[in-house]
């Protein structure tokens, strides 16, 4: 953890109020995460509500975590279209909850960030919001949202169409309960300037970093720093490629989202056996790990400082991965791919007294993704 200076923050951030999709169709997306991963339906914005409407958006929700997916409703909408085109389904918004959107989005636009929608005042029968947008890295965007006591979602949102889904009666609750970090990949030797940007727009300081020094395989390599707020409550990994002689995860994704992106959502559970197992009933699909690393896992646990409450073979079972230090430990899993694309997945991540990134499975899960890549193909030799 660094005590690097940085400027000081216009306001408060809260946490990550929600994650903003766009997509093909957002009817259909709002649906999988519901199904695969127990969302409920949260809130609606469309024909329904506003037959002028252009664009469509389904917000799920889980405890903490509000997805929102939005799609064209007409044609024409060339943002939107291009946005699809360049990197299919992906992330178009991480949205921040904060305390002053008005001075943060100014102190972020004096400082060089990139406008997208100033900051404007709604009021309705939810109440008062505030909302205002920068441009980060790539396409994604930042939305401030200062909710002051607003009650429901966002201005022009109504309940949603089916305020229950059927399977909510039929399967049991997964789980997660909040997003604990948003990972963002970028092209070669771009982590740097991206970290200076947190660093100089937001007011943001570095939390954690490693490089290929610390995690690399026999082929690949990746450097990351973590960037979070003065009170640490929104943690966003910057990643990028290091040399190596294949085609890392990170460049790989790179290629296929047509640019930097949100690579991973992590979401956190206090129960993570139980949360594996009902959304592997669901259908989720998770990487593997190597049977060897439950064995070399059992040796270093024996003189470990910390003991873990969870059964060491349902976790090997489960193919959850362990990490900890002389204070805690935490316990993780990545899906596959969520889309066509090998872009998009989500961690799924339990933290006891642990607040790091499992620098002790990297390595661990470098090699479950390079069994994947070998599969599709992309493992190839890199262009650096």
């Amino acid at each position: 953890m660094s005590d690097q200076k940085a400027p000081v923050p216009a306001g408060k951030f809260y946490g990550f109020d929600h994650i903003h999709f766009w997509v093909g169709n957002a009817k259909q997306a709002a649906a999988y995460y519901i199904a695969r991963f127990g969302f409920e339906p949260y809130a609606y914005r469309g024909l329904e509500t506003d037959n002028e409407c252009t664009v469509v958006s389904h917000a799920v929700k889980q405890d903490k975590i509000i997805f929102v997916f939005s799609s064209p409703l007409r044609p024409g909408n060339k943002e939107m279209g291009q946005h699809m085109e360049q990197h299919g389904d992906g992330v178009r918004d991480v949205a921040f909850l904060v305390s002053d959107a008005k001075a943060i989005y100014e102190a972020a636009v004096k400082n060089g960030a990139k406008s997208v929608s100033p900051p404007k005042e709604y009021t309705d029968e939810g109440g008062k919001i505030v909302i205002a947008s920068i441009q980060t890295y790539g396409d994604t965007i930042h939305t401030l949202v200062q909710r002051d006591g607003y009650k429901g979602f966002l201005p022009g949102f109504q309940k949603p169409l089916m305020e229950k889904d059927p399977l909510a009666y039929i399967t049991d609750p997964v789980g997660l309960i909040e997003v604990d970090h948003v990972v963002g990949n970028q092209d070669w030797y771009q982590m740097n300037p991206v970290v200076e940007w947190y660093k100089e727009k937001l007011g943001f300081k570095r939390f954690w970093s490693v490089d290929d020094r610390q995690i690399h395989t026999e082929y690949s390599a990746l450097n990351s720093i973590v960037m979070t707020d003065v009170d640490e409550k929104v943690k966003m990994p910057i990643n990028e490629p290091a040399k190596g002689k294949k085609v890392s995860q990170i460049e790989e994704f790179v290629e296929f989202y047509g640019g930097p992106g949100v690579q991973h959502i992590a979401l956190r559970t206090n129960d993570i056996i139980t949360s594996i197992k009902r959304m592997k009933a669901r259908g989720v699909e998770f990487l593997s790990v190597p049977p060897a690393y439950y064995d070399n896992l059992k040796k270093r646990l024996e003189n470990a400082p910390v003991k873990v409450k969870e059964d060491l073979n349902t976790i090997a079972e489960l193919g959850i991965l362990v990490d900890f230090d002389d204070k805690g430990y935490l316990l993780q899993l990545f899906t596959k791919p969520l889309e066509d694309r090998p872009t998009l997945f989500i961690e799924i991540i339990q933290r006891v007294n642990n607040s790091g990134f499992g620098i002790g499975n990297f390595k661990a899960l470098f090699q479950s993704i390079e069994e994947e890549q070998k599969r599709r193909g992309t493992l190839k030799d890199s262009k650096q």
